[in-house]
Formats: C-alpha cells, structure tokens, sequence
C-alpha cells in the first residue's frame, strides 16, 4: 500500500499537467499586458456551442467590460460569407465558375493586361484568356486591391460604380499567374450575385442566408441599439506601452444612417454567436438545423486550394490551413472550420495592429487551447 500511494500521487500530478487550461486563462495574461483590450471566443461542435469566452473590456476607459453580444466589424471576413451565398447560385445553376466574368457583366469585355511599365509608361496587351468567376473569388484575377475611385474611402461608392470603375482599369497581371489579394474582386462576385439573382447584394445575403440562420446582428448597417453595443478599437499608442482607442476610418458615422455602402469584400459587422451559426453550417456540410444552404460540392470548392502550387493557400474566399477553411479581418478577428477536428473557432478582438510581437501568438494560442479542449479523436 505504501508503494501504491507515491503511485497515485504522480499518476494525479501527471493527469493534472495534461488536463487542458481553461481558454480564458489562455487570453487573459494578454490582456493584462495590455496588448489586448477584450475578446469574445466562442467554440462550436456541429451539435452545439460549447465554450463561451470573454475577457478584458469592450472599452477600457469607461471600464465596460466586453459581453459576449459585443458586436466587432468583422473586416474581410465578409469574403468568405458573401463566397459563400455565392454558392448558392452555382448549385442553382444560375453561374458556373469557369465562366469569363464578362458573360455576366459586359462592361469588363475587351478588358487588358498590363504588359509592361515604367515611371511614364504603360503598355497594355490583350489577356491570353478573359477573367473568370474564380478568378475573382480566389484573388488570382489581375484585379487591383481597389480602383482610384475608391480612395479615400471603400465604401462610398454603389456597388455597381465600384465595379465599373474595376472593368475600366487594365489587369496587373496575366490571370491565374499570380495571386494578389483584392477586395476589387470579391466586390465583383457580389455584383454578379446581383445581376444574376436580380436582387440587391444586401437583400440576398439578409434573405438568402442572415435571416435563415438567425444571424439577427449581422448587418452592413449597425441600428442605434447596435451602435452601442459595438466594441472599442483599439491601436497601440505612439511609444508602443499602451493601448489607445482608435476609430474604424473606412467607416462612416452615425452607422445607422446608411451613409455607407454595403461592401462585399469588408462592410459587415456581427457577433460571436452570429458568425458561430455559419461556421456551424459549414461543419454540418452546408446545413444547419434541417435547411441546407450550399452542396456538399459547392462546399468541397470552399475548402479546396485554388491557388496554383508555390501561391498563397487560397480556395474561393477562403483562406486555408492545414485541415482548416476560414478567414481573418483586418482589426483581427478570425473564424476557422476544421471539419478534422470537428470543431470550428471564433475569436472576435478589435486591435488595429498589435502593440507587439507578443500579440500575434493571440490567435494560435485561442485556437490550440480551443483544440486540446474540444477536438473529436
């Protein structure tokens, strides 16, 4: 008995050093550094959401603390969800994604490629084949990230002149040779959703997707109510030891005034628990609750890279890893689907850029507790 008690002790000392950190114990050491202001986490298994995390403040200098119905901008996360009811479309049959841009938007007909340039010069050649509907979605287009029109601001501009404005200004590179992240295109798969469903972008994702998966605070255009549930930016201030808040400067306020256009490729704003329904959708195949939304085809697009070999892994508005399928925005927030693991993360922060180096192991650091806790064998 003697032997069997130092036995158990290092047995229970063992299985304690194993036993998972809960993930707000992961995050919040990050925010008392303060290299993070707040954060809400949310992961889901197919059945169920099953962690909730927040941590720090939705605004530090009125010591609100962040709530999980905290709403983020969510930035170029909307790539991947305006992708997504893209597909919708495909599986209608109403668009092929090997079809030339230009059968659906005649105004990029005759579109050029630059051949060469310097400091006076450009010289301009026809493509060896015209942009196609992948090609947009997968950033392998030749489209720049925007067009001149759209400085200062992305989204001052209606959808259609934005678009116009793409189709006017040659490609900057041969199609399919290159991958060069844009917003010009994921904007333009938005316009043909439009052109092709004759609904506006916005109405088609409320109907088509929002509204169905109960996405009740997913909007291009926050409400006042909404407004004052949004969490506070964050930046690091001029010498780099703190935190200072900062403003979104895209955007244009009051939000509920609708003086913003809806831009596909990075107007959305949303919840934790609103994005954790789509990632959920996705891990279930494409359907949530007894509704399908896209094909297990259309969804296998979704997940498969695009980019040819020794380019970025991109599929069509996705970003790829490993077994995973999802998409940052530009204040840091992040969704990932690993129908591996079984599992599919939130992280939704607002930090414009991180105060130091220690803030890009943020988002790994979630995503690994995330995964020792809840990943399927």
């Amino acid at each position: 008995m003697k032997r069997l008690v130092p036995f158990l002790f290092i047995a229970l000392v063992s299985l304690r050093a194993e036993t998972p950190k809960p993930i707000a114990s992961v995050l919040q050491p990050y925010v008392d550094d303060k290299v993070l202001a707040g954060a809400v986490t949310m992961v889901a298994d197919k059945d169920k959401v099953v962690d909730v995390t927040t941590v720090g403040w939705a605004d530090i200098a009125a010591k609100k603390p962040m709530a999980k119905d905290a709403i983020f901008w969510i930035a170029s996360m909307s790539k991947p969800i305006t992708a997504t009811a893209f597909m919708m479309l495909v599986d209608e049959g109403k668009v092929s994604l090997d079809d030339p841009v230009e059968k659906y938007l005649p105004e990029f007909k005759g579109q050029m490629v630059v051949a060469e340039k310097d400091g006076e010069h450009v010289l301009l050649k026809k493509p060896k084949h015209p942009i196609t509907v992948r090609n947009v979605l997968s950033h392998t287009s030749g489209l720049a990230f925007k067009s001149a029109v759209e400085n200062p601001t992305l989204d001052m501009l209606p959808l259609r002149v934005a678009v116009l404005s793409y189709a006017a200004a040659p490609l900057q590179f041969e199609p399919d040779t290159k991958y060069q992240y844009a917003n010009a295109g994921i904007n333009t798969a938005a316009r043909i959703i439009e052109v092709v469903s004759g609904m506006s972008y916005e109405d088609f994702m409320q109907q088509r997707l929002f509204a169905p998966l109960g996405m009740v605070d997913t909007t291009f255009w926050p409400s006042e109510e909404q407004e004052k549930r949004i969490a506070t930016s964050y930046k690091a201030n001029e010498g780099k030891t703190d935190l200072e808040a900062t403003t979104v400067g895209q955007l244009h306020y009051p939000l509920h005034e609708r003086i913003r256009q809806p831009m596909p490729a990075g107007g959305l704003f949303s919840t934790a628990a609103d994005v954790v329904k789509f990632c959920q959708m996705l891990l279930n195949g494409g359907q949530l609750n007894g509704k399908r939304y896209i094909s297990e085809a259309a969804l296998k697009q979704l997940q498969t890279k695009q980019t040819a070999e020794g380019l970025n892994a991109y599929s069509l508005g996705y970003q790829l890893n490993g077994s995973a399928f999802g998409h940052g925005g530009a204040y840091s927030t992040n969704m990932s689907i690993d129908p591996a693991k079984g599992i599919a993360t939130v992280f939704m922060v607002q930090n414009a850029g991180w105060r130091t180096d220690e803030g890009r192991k943020i988002l790994p650091a979630f995503q690994k507790a995330a995964a020792d806790r809840f990943a399927k064998p």
